[in-house]
């Protein structure tokens, strides 16, 4: 269970409102299809975030991705998903910028080299992805523990940026939401 947790950074599953009320097996079934969908795609890095919410076989994504050929890609991926009805689009491609750039390496790297880390970076797909936006720094993704989380945000916060957003969710936090659907 806890290898599949972490590859929830991948992609958050949220449901629309009335599906949430009532999860489909249906709909959490896609859902896992949707997720291999992106979590296969062999340019999807640590530096994307995709998103999706399913509601009766529409799936609607959302997220940054780095290029627009990853986007366009995702998408067309996705929409090939058998049980999938449409594919509804909001995946932005981040602006080109060297310093954004620098930044997301420079972040990564310290990240993945700290000994506590290791083992996430040695994951075929690492669970904390790092986004940077004109200078501005999100982690997003699943940890195993609070202590990660807090370890992962000191060392982004380590770098001079405009803003920093640590949206990293523990394992337990992500069982959780899950278990409400």
């Amino acid at each position: 269970m806890t290898a599949r947790l972490l590859t929830l950074v991948a992609l958050t599953l949220t449901l629309s409102a009335p599906a949430a009320r009532a999860a489909t097996p249906d709909d959490l079934a896609l859902y896992t299809k949707v997720q291999d969908q992106v979590l296969r795609y062999a340019q999807f890095s640590i530096f994307d975030s995709v998103h999706a919410s399913i509601a009766d076989g529409v799936v609607e994504l959302t997220g940054k991705v780095t290029m627009p050929y990853k986007r366009d890609a995702i998408e067309r991926r996705v929409g090939q998903t058998p049980g999938v009805r449409a594919v509804r689009s909001r995946i932005t491609v981040l602006p080109v910028s060297r310093m954004d750039d620098q930044l997301r390496l420079q972040v990564a790297r310290a990240i993945y080299g700290n000994v506590n880390f290791w083992g996430y970076g040695s994951m075929a797909n690492p669970p904390i992805h790092v986004i940077v936006e004109h200078g501005r720094l999100t982690l997003e993704g699943v940890v195993r523990s609070n202590g990660d989380r807090v370890i992962a945000q000191s060392i982004a916060a380590s770098f001079p940026t405009f803003a920093f957003h640590n949206e990293l969710q523990t394992e337990a936090e992500v069982r959780q939401a899950l278990e409400r659907l």
